[in-house]
């Protein structure tokens, strides 16, 4: 009896350690298998839909007195004398309302000491739109969220708005980030946000899994709209609303042939505030609400948003890389000190997933970005991302903070 009691004890710390090794593995399993399902033929292309009558766009701005022109100009272009653009003036201290004035679109002016942020602004616009809907008694069919400092592609409004109006699901277009230098980190930060924004979720789609939303080109039929807990401080407002909408019956859907894109921030101080803000905001998503919403989904028949909820817990790529490194160098250790050998397989086959995924992902959509040369150089840059990382821990940015733009 003592022996086993001894035994057991002795077997705790191992299935600890060879729980964690599962634990830092299967997000990395699961990126090579969005990747792989991606490479296959398509599947699931979405057919074309009459354009529904009345398409509303809301276009929260903060300080976008400078940029905002140019997206307008696109918005209306393929608008029509039916549909509306309301841009939300958000906590402006420039003359981003004047410069929207100019236009032929509805402007309303939001001011708030606390409640601050993306999400309360997109709350504010719709608001703006029932009273709009109330007065004219004519509601929008469709409401799409643009950010004011975007470039839309071809039939990019029309082509989501009557994805949504036909499904009656939220729709995301395919947003993409260009390097604003031809520098390699810059460009290894592009190829991280195509895995993120196109690969992964096509490979959702491929098997009908709903995807995530990304901040703009968002499509939403107006009852959606509406009852959509927009009103959020949250650094990631928009992976937030995904996941809950998902819970009320509103799964986002992929439209991967719509495209809306932006280009990174070309300074230093504004690279660094961009970054910190989105991969602060995904941290405190995985932290704050991930077991909530992972213990949720693990309920019978909902598959679906289970793997809705484990796609958003996998950390930024370049982080997770570093723990399945770190992991797997800890586990080296053990094997040679204690035997343990399970623990370290485990390790090695996340480790060997992610870097099968990376290549794959680099031969199929970055051979225009980057070499496999300039690919294996990677993680030497990535590792100036750590110090981004411990401030998370010991300081991290709970509030919103608009980017800093370059003009």
């Amino acid at each position: 009896m003592p022996e086993l009691l001894t035994a057991s004890l002795l077997g705790l710390p191992w299935l600890i350690v060879l729980g964690l090794s599962v634990l830092v593995a299967v997000p990395a399993l699961l990126v090579l298998t969005q990747v792989v399902l991606a490479l296959l033929p398509d599947r699931r292309a979405l057919p074309e839909f009459e354009r529904p009558p009345r398409i509303a766009v809301v276009m929260p701005a903060h300080n976008e007195g400078r940029g905002l022109r140019p997206t307008l100009m696109q918005a209306l272009a393929q608008l029509t004398p039916m549909d509306r653009i309301v841009v939300v003036a958000d906590n402006c201290s420039d003359d981003t309302a004047a410069q929207a004035r100019e236009f032929d679109v509805t402007v309303v002016e939001r001011s708030h000491a606390t409640e601050r942020g993306k999400g309360y602004a997109l709350d504010f616009g719709v608001r703006a739109l029932e009273r709009l809907a109330l007065e004219t008694g004519h509601a929008p069919d469709v409401v799409i969220i643009l950010d004011a400092d975007c470039l839309l592609g071809p039939r990019l409004l029309t082509r989501i708005a009557a994805v949504a109006h036909a499904t009656g699901r939220p729709v995301q277009a395919t947003y993409l980030m260009s390097a604003a230098n031809d520098g390699l980190k810059a460009r290894v930060a592009e190829f991280a946000m195509r895995v993120k924004n196109l690969v992964r979720p096509r490979g959702m789609h491929q098997v009908g899994l709903p995807c995530g939303l990304y901040g703009t080109g968002m499509a939403f039929p107006w009852d959606v709209a509406v009852q959509a807990p927009l009103a959020s401080g949250h650094l990631a407002e928009d992976m937030q609303l995904g996941v809950r909408l998902a819970q009320l019956g509103a799964p986002p859907l992929l439209c991967e042939d719509a495209l809306v894109t932006s280009v990174f921030a070309k300074s230093n101080e504004g690279e660094a505030s961009q970054r910190t803000r989105w991969e602060h905001g995904h941290l405190a998503m995985l932290v704050g609400e991930g077991p909530r919403l992972l213990w949720q989904s693990m309920r019978p028949g909902r598959g679906a948003q289970l793997l809705q909820v484990m796609d958003m817990l996998v950390p930024p790529l370049a982080l997770l890389g570093m723990l399945l490194v770190g992991w797997t160098l800890v586990q080296l250790l053990l094997a040679v000190w204690l035997g343990w050998t399970a623990p370290l397989a485990v390790a090695l086959a996340g480790l060997g997933a992610l870097m099968a995924a990376i290549v794959l992902a680099q031969r199929r959509w970055a051979g225009d970005l980057l070499t496999l040369g300039e690919l294996a150089r990677a993680p030497l840059i990535l590792l100036a991302k750590v110090p981004l990382y411990l401030r998370f821990v010991v300081k991290r940015q709970v509030d919103w903070v608009r980017t800093k733009r370059d003009v």
